[in-house]
């Protein structure tokens, strides 16, 4: 197991303490370098923070979720009122669900993205983490290549984010990534516990991912949580977040998202006037 200093929080645009707080937990990867297409927009409105977990990180989901929760914590010090968006993105979707059902009272909205928690009932992709452990490094990296159009609709990619994407994915060792899809693996479902959840949230689902079957999942979540909605994006792949054409600030304008924004301004302005 790696120590938590192996975990951390990124801080892709300046930091703006006075806005609400919108925490991404990212993909296999892990890096949290990959919310670059959506950034610019979030940051009119949010302090962005991205998750990053070191590529020779073997924690456990309980180490992740404690660590998860303290780095939102060290963030509320300063500013205790402040609202928390929190949105994960594939495996990074099953870390948020983990996050908020461990520590419910830091998230006001949660933000799920192909969340990666219908892998443990596709008992075929188990067999990837067994084959991983038995392709040499070599193989392991070259690998990325033929493997990434299951994973993004790379027509709908720019070529920096699509180069962005393949780096991500070879600076991850074929242990570790054994090791995470081993954790997808033995996610559970925690039916349960979600339907205790009083948070609103937004699933979006990529109508072409070929990797999990994401409407699916989107729809068994709807039913399990009480103020959750369903965004299809038909011709989105597994990655939507790196697409040109999903625009994540607009979809939560749409979906009533950022109506905690103007409370926020509120606040803002009150504690300026004193």
């Amino acid at each position: 197991m790696s120590n938590r200093s192996n975990i951390g929080f990124l801080t892709p645009k300046p930091i703006q303490p006075e806005l609400p707080l919108f925490v991404y937990l990212p993909g296999m990867d892990c890096t949290g370098e990959l919310l670059t297409v959506q950034a610019d927009k979030l940051a009119k409105s949010f302090d962005l923070r991205c998750l990053y977990i070191a590529p020779t990180d073997l924690s456990s989901w309980e180490k992740l979720t404690e660590a998860t929760i303290k780095l939102i914590q060290i963030e509320l010090i300063k500013n205790p009122q402040r609202i928390v968006y929190l949105c994960g993105e594939s495996f990074g979707g099953c870390l948020a669900i983990k996050t908020i059902l461990a520590a419910p009272e830091l998230i006001q909205k949660l933000i799920l993205v192909n969340p990666a928690s219908s892998f443990y009932q596709r008992s075929w992709l188990g067999l990837g983490g067994i084959l991983t452990n038995l392709i040499p490094d070599l193989i392991h990296r070259y690998s990325a290549l033929g493997f990434l159009p299951f994973l993004a609709e790379l027509s709908r990619m720019a070529q920096s984010e699509r180069l962005a994407l393949l780096k991500a994915m070879r600076a991850i060792p074929r242990s570790v990534v054994g090791w995470r899809l081993s954790l997808l693996q033995n996610f559970g479902s925690y039916e349960q516990q979600l339907t205790r959840l009083t948070q609103p949230t937004l699933i979006l689902a990529g109508g072409s991912d070929r990797l999990l079957p994401s409407l699916e999942e989107a729809q068994r979540l709807v039913n399990l949580i009480p103020k959750a909605e369903i965004v299809v994006l038909p011709y989105s792949g597994h990655a939507c977040l790196l697409e040109t054409q999903t625009d994540l600030y607009a979809i939560l304008e749409k979906y009533g998202f950022l109506d905690h924004l103007a409370q926020s301004y509120e606040q803002l302005a009150s504690n300026l006037s004193v």
